[in-house]
């Protein structure tokens, strides 16, 4: 038996026929193993002892009634749980850093999944440019002349917040199109983050590929395909998610990203892949296992825990 704590945004709201860490938690319940959420917010570390607010729930695959709560209790991260799920969705700003911190205190005493050290070095749309040869041409950088610069050398370009999630702030850029400076000048008045820009893809029309990999190896893929005259796939902006099957090239940039991910302890990852090329390696609360299990029948979540149990000895 397994103890869990799930870091979570509240599950009242999760659409169980969606929702990825839904399916995760009822896998674990399923095997028997006890589960608890708890709001980040509520991590509380003193005398290097890191606790939080928590409440054992209880689930059930039925939209408005998918959960009952027991009472509320203070747990001990560090000895009351054998796995930590951290699943909060981003924006990953500087609580969600901070909360990588205190998580790491515990990991891997408690195991936190995926390593908190690990998803702070990984910001998700700046770690695949670690892989040479796998993304389409892309800048990151807050410098309106080198911005300007890319889009004046590729053309037809798409230009996003570099710690956007789920298709915020992207936007296409066509050749010559003016908008590039009242757009970088927006940005600027609302954070201090860089910018992305990447040349675009005219494949994304034909969608959008979410792979999931556990442990650095690739367990299946959906496609999500963006609405007609859409730049942005994403399912929470639209976007719907069909059957596809791995290609050789997915295979490959599995095959070389995999190593590393083992190496990081970045376990459950889901990577986004556009045509022939590599546009994101999402470490936070990456999601489609539940289009995944519904049109292969592969069920990413047994697969996860399938791999926690085998490394982990759980707690009397």
């Amino acid at each position: 038996m397994l103890k869990i704590a799930v870091q979570m945004d509240p599950i009242e709201a999760v659409n169980v026929e969606s929702d990825t860490t839904f399916m995760l938690m009822l896998e674990a319940q399923a095997r028997g193993h006890p589960l608890w959420v708890y709001d980040f917010r509520t991590l509380a570390l003193e005398d290097g002892r890191l606790s939080c607010r928590a409440r054992p729930v209880t689930l059930t695959p039925v939209q408005g009634s998918h959960v009952s709560f027991g009472d509320e209790a203070r747990l001990d991260l560090g000895a009351d749980v054998d796995v930590i799920l951290m699943r909060q969705d981003p924006p990953f700003d500087m609580a969600y850093v901070t909360a990588t911190y205190l998580l790491e205190t515990v990991h891997p005493r408690t195991l936190v999944v995926n390593d908190p050290s690990e998803v702070r070095s990984a910001p998700e749309k700046l770690f695949a440019t670690r892989f040479e040869g796998l993304q389409p041409p892309t800048l990151i950088s807050s410098d309106p002349v080198a911005l300007e610069d890319f889009h004046a050398r590729h053309g037809d370009v798409v230009l996003k917040p570099l710690h956007g999630a789920a298709g915020s702030g992207v936007v296409r850029l066509k050749a010559g199109d003016p908008n590039l400076g009242a757009l970088i000048e927006i940005h600027a008045a609302a954070s201090r983050d860089p910018l992305v820009i990447q040349k675009f893809l005219p494949a994304v029309e034909a969608g959008d590929k979410r792979i999931i990999l556990i442990d650095g190896e690739p367990v299946g893929a959906i496609n999500r395909v963006p609405m007609k005259g859409a730049v942005r796939s994403n399912l929470r902006v639209g976007g719907v998610a069909e059957p596809v099957d791995l290609t050789a090239r997915d295979r490959e940039i599995c095959a070389a990203i995999g190593p590393e991910l083992k190496r990081r302890g970045l376990i459950f990852v889901g990577i986004d892949v556009i045509g022939d090329w590599l546009t994101e390696i999402n470490v936070t609360s990456p999601t489609g296992a539940q289009q995944l299990k519904r049109f292969s029948g592969i069920d990413a979540a047994a697969a996860l825990w399938d791999n926690l149990e085998a490394r982990h000895v759980p707690s009397a």
